[in-house]
């Protein structure tokens, strides 16, 4: 059991540590953070526009962060607000900012691709399915902590 705790959580570091600098690499030719990306990825999902707060749900990350990302996203001409309140006014994607998601998805697409190469489409399944389900699990024991 030691093991595979020591196995998994060397692993999930290994991952995190790679897409950070896989992602800041991508996000420096927006004079972005690696980090940010997500944050294209979900607004280009979402074309019709998100509130700061939805997107701070959807990306798992605090009010703060996602603040300061869109002040530095809007600066760099990548999104804008409607008006109106800012926490609660939708956030768009400008033209730009659409190229550079577009950007940020085929090169994420590559990763995943060749970072998945020897993975079979049946091994990719079971694993994505495993995955969610740990996250899940997960999700559920840092709400309620560990039982004794």
């Amino acid at each position: 059991m030691v093991d595979r705790f020591r196995r998994f959580s060397l692993s999930l570091f290994e991952i995190s540590r790679c897409w950070h600098k896989l992602a800041a690499e991508e996000m420096s030719k927006y004079g972005l953070k690696g980090p940010y990306a997500i944050y294209l990825v979900v607004l280009q999902h979402n074309p019709e526009g998100l509130t700061a707060a939805r997107l701070c749900e959807l990306c798992g990350r605090d009010k703060a962060d996602v603040s300061r990302c869109l002040s530095a996203m809007q600066e760099k001409g990548l999104v804008v607000r409607e008006k109106g309140n800012s926490y609660r006014a939708k956030i768009l994607l400008t033209e730009l900012g659409i190229q550079a998601a577009e950007h940020v998805c085929r090169r994420a697409s590559v990763a995943v691709e060749l970072a998945g190469k020897d993975v079979s489409d049946e091994d990719r399944a079971v694993f994505y399915q495993s995955l969610t389900s740990i996250t899940e699990n997960l999700r559920s024991l840092s709400r309620q902590g560990l039982p004794e």
